[in-house]
This record gives C-alpha cells, structure tokens and sequence, in this order.
C-alpha cells in the first residue's frame, strides 16, 4: 500500500507502509497497513495544551474467542487482517471527523489498524481521543472504537495449532450512525472532503459486500 505521507519513525506505526488520511485542520488523522502499532506514542500525538484528558484504547490479540457454534475457541495466537482498504480507510476517516463534530471539546483523534498478520498480545486497532475533560474524552474514544467495529469492512482470520477460520463474532457492516437530523452517513473513497492528504489504494483483497461479516 502507498503511503500518503513519510511517517516519522516515532510516530507509534512502525515501518511498513500505510495509507493516510489526515484532517487538514489537524484534528484528526488515521492509518491503515502493516505497520506494528505504539498505543503510547499514538497517546501522546493526540497531547494538546487546551487538552486535560486523553483515553486511548488499544485492541490486542486474546488466545480464545466464541466459536460459530456458541462455544469457547482456544490457543488462538494469530489474527490475520484483511480489508477492502480503499472504503475501510475512508470510511475510518469519517468516523474521525464525526467523533470531532458529535464533541467539541475533543481536541485530536487518532485511529489506526493493522492488517495482515498480528501475533498473540499485539496491537490491531489503537483509538486515542484528546479532549478538556475525562467525560468527553471517554465518550468520544468509546464512540470511535465502537463505530469503527461496526462500519469498517476490516476481517478477521483467527489462527490456532491444526487451523484457521473466520472470527465467528463477526456483524454485518451497517452505516456511521449520524448526528441528529441527518441521514445516514457512508464515507466513500471519492468523498471531496477526503481528497485533500488522502493516499488510499486497494490490493484488491475482499473487497465484500456491505451486508458481509466485519471485525
């Protein structure tokens, strides 16, 4: 994938190439790609003088998870991430911009994801919110993860000794739930208000339909 931009190597994401797509205005900014995730430095880019909390969720690699049949899948110690990177990047984008607009007392959001493989204990998605007070930044951190998992079209393959399948937690992708009065929002690769910063490329794999399984 190409890199919108050359990130500093303590910029928290790794080496490997990413797509960006960043607020013009500074408020936000995400990545997605193969770089390893620093939780602590994406916390610390999101630090701003008219900033008193930031929150930061970071989603791991666990060693179980539910299987399709309602039990318990165990000795899990991969997860193996596939997206449709072009909307999944754009559509990250718009859930940034809308978590900024829903508070305004947020200062910056950062959202990151890692695709391809991620070992037991590793970060696959960082979330980190600046805002004035600890109310509105858990808010807004819990809005984005949330929002995230359930509009991205980001899969996952888990992987244990003798196999591998699909997560069987997965949802349907739906629409970014919008701001009172407004329809829908679906960001879209083409979106104008994207274009300004934005490198996004598609490697051509999954790209699945909207009611398909996400996360």
């Amino acid at each position: 994938m190409d890199s919108g931009a050359d990130q500093a190597s303590d910029d928290g994401l790794g080496d490997a190439p990413i797509g960006v797509i960043e607020d013009p205005a500074g408020r936000w900014r995400v990545t997605l790609g193969a770089r390893a995730l620093d939780a602590g430095a994406l916390g610390a880019s999101v630090v701003l003088p008219s900033c008193g909390a930031v929150v930061t969720f970071t989603g791991t690699t666990r060693d179980h998870a539910p299987d399709p049949a309602g039990g318990l899948r165990t000795g899990i110690g991969r997860l193996d991430y596939e997206a449709y990177e072009t909307e999944a990047l754009a559509r990250m984008a718009k859930v940034a911009a809308t978590t900024c607009d829903r508070w305004p007392t947020v200062g910056r959001v950062e959202i990151a994801h890692r695709l391809g493989s991620v070992d037991l204990g590793e970060a696959s998605v960082v979330v980190a919110v600046s805002a004035a007070h600890r109310d509105g930044a858990f808010e807004a951190a819990r809005f984005a993860i949330d929002t995230v998992k359930a509009t991205v079209p980001i899969w996952k393959r888990e992987a244990w000794d003798g196999g591998s399948d699909w997560a069987g937690g997965a949802v349907a992708v739906t629409s970014l739930p919008a701001a009172p009065g407004q329809g829908d929002v679906i960001a879209s690769a083409t979106d104008p208000a994207f274009a300004a910063g934005a490198s996004m490329s598609d490697t051509g794999a999954h790209q699945r339909a909207s009611g398909d399984p996400v996360q």
